[in-house]
C-alpha cells in the first residue's frame, strides 16, 4: 500500500501539467465576432472607399511634380576616350568640362531642388557603412580615434602616422561633380545652405572639427574640403555622409529659387570630376519641384490603389455569392456563452 501511495506522489511530482488557470486554458472574457456576410462585405467596401480615393489623391499629386532627369556620364567623355574611360577619368590635367542642354517640359515652381543621383553604387556595403568615426566627427577632442576608418585612418607626413580629418572611406569617396546652370545668358543662383539635416549639423558634425591631411594620400577617392571651414558648415560632405539603402540613389545638390517657365532651354556646365566608371555606374543630374507628399513617387498611390481594388473586388464577390448562392449560418444561440447567458 505504502509503495502505491509513494508511486503515485513521485508521479504527482515529476507532472509537468501547468497549474490551472483562465489564463493559459484562454477562458478570460474575450471579444469573440461572428464574421457574417454583412461583416465582411461591409468591412471589405468600407477599405476599398477609403483607400482608392486616397490612392487618386496621391497620384494626382505626384503627377503635378514636374522633373527632368539629364543623363551626362557617357555624354560628357570626349570622343578620344571612349574606348579608356578610365583614363580619362583619373587624368588631373584632362578638362572635365562639360556643356549640355536640357529643355523644361511644363513651368517650375521655387523652390526646385537639384539632385545628383548616382546609379550601381552599393553605400550600404557593410565595410563602406562601417568605415567612418562618429566620435571624431562629433569633437575636435577625438580626432585621433580612427580604428574604424581603414584604410582611411591616417596619413604618413614625413615619417609620422597622424590621422585623416574626417577618415574613413565615405569622405574619402565624396561626392565632387560640380553644377552651374544658366537660362538666357544668366546664372542660376544654386543655394547650397540648408541641404543637410539640423539634426546632423548642429549634433553629429562639431563646429570645432576642420578637416585636417584630407585626400592627402597617393590614391584620391573623392572632393577635396576647405580646412579652414568647420565640418558641421560644409553640408555637402554632410549630404553624402548620410549613406542610402538602396543601390539607386539621390542627393541634395542645392536649391533654385527662381522660376522656370515652360519650354525654357538651361544650358548646364558641368564638372565631370567623379569616377563611377570603374564600376559601371552613372550620373544624372536632376531638377525636381515637390508637393505635398515629397517629390515624384507613384509608388505610394498605386499601393493604395491596389489595395483598394482588390477590397472592392473582394466584396463584390462576396455580394454574389451571398445573393446567388445563399449558405445559411449556424445559430449563434447554441454557442456556448449564449447557452450559458440562457440558462
Amino acid at each position: 500500500m505504502n509503495q502505491v501511495t509513494n508511486g503515485a506522489l513521485k508521479s504527482k511530482k515529476t507532472s509537468k501539467k501547468p497549474e490551472y488557470s483562465r489564463f493559459t486554458q484562454q477562458e478570460l472574457p474575450a471579444w469573440k465576432p461572428i464574421l457574417t456576410p454583412g461583416w465582411v462585405i461591409t468591412s471589405f467596401l468600407a477599405i476599398a472607399f477609403l483607400f482608392i480615393p486616397i490612392g487618386l489623391v496621391s497620384l494626382f499629386a505626384s503627377e503635378r511634380v514636374v522633373e527632368i532627369v539629364y543623363r551626362y556620364d557617357q555624354d560628357c567623355v570626349p570622343e578620344m576616350y571612349r574606348g579608356n574611360v578610365s583614363a580619362y577619368i583619373r587624368n588631373s590635367r584632362t578638362n572635365k568640362t562639360c556643356i549640355g542642354n536640357i529643355t523644361v517640359p511644363k513651368k517650375m515652381d521655387p523652390p526646385i531642388f537639384v539632385y545628383y543621383q548616382l546609379d550601381n553604387f552599393y553605400q550600404n556595403h557593410r565595410r563602406y557603412v562601417k568605415s567612418r568615426s562618429d566620435k571624431q566627427l562629433r569633437s575636435a577632442a577625438y580626432e585621433y580615434s580612427t580604428k574604424e576608418c581603414e584604410p582611411e585612418a591616417r596619413f604618413n607626413k614625413s615619417g609620422v602616422l597622424v590621422p585623416i580629418v574626417p577618415c574613413g572611406l565615405i569622405a574619402w569617396s565624396l561626392f565632387n561633380d560640380t553644377y552651374n546652370l544658366i537660362k538666357k545668358d544668366k546664372v542660376l543662383n544654386i543655394n547650397k545652405k540648408g541641404i543637410a539635416w539640423k539634426s546632423d549639423t548642429k549634433v553629429k558634425f562639431g563646429s570645432n572639427v576642420y578637416p585636417k591631411n584630407f585626400q592627402s594620400n597617393d590614391l584620391i577617392g573623392g572632393g577635396k574640403l576647405n580646412e579652414s571651414i568647420p565640418l558641421s558648415k560644409q553640408e555637402d560632405l554632410i549630404v553624402w555622409m548620410r549613406t542610402a539603402a538602396l543601390p539607386t540613389f539621390r542627393k541634395l545638390y542645392g536649391k533654385i529659387n527662381t522660376s522656370l517657365e515652360a519650354h525654357d532651354t538651361i544650358t548646364v556646365v558641368l564638372e565631370n570630376n567623379y569616377n563611377t566608371y570603374s564600376f559601371g555606374g552613372q550620373k544624372k543630374l536632376v531638377l525636381s519641384t515637390t508637393s505635398w507628399i515629397g517629390g515624384k513617387n507613384d509608388f505610394l498611390g498605386i499601393a493604395y490603389l491596389t489595395v483598394g481594388g482588390i477590397c472592392l473586388f473582394m466584396a463584390l464577390n462576396f455580394i454574389l455569392l451571398y445573393v446567388f448562392k445563399p449558405r445559411p449560418l449556424g445559430d449563434p444561440s447554441y454557442l456556448s456563452w449564449n447557452r450559458k447567458a440562457v440558462n
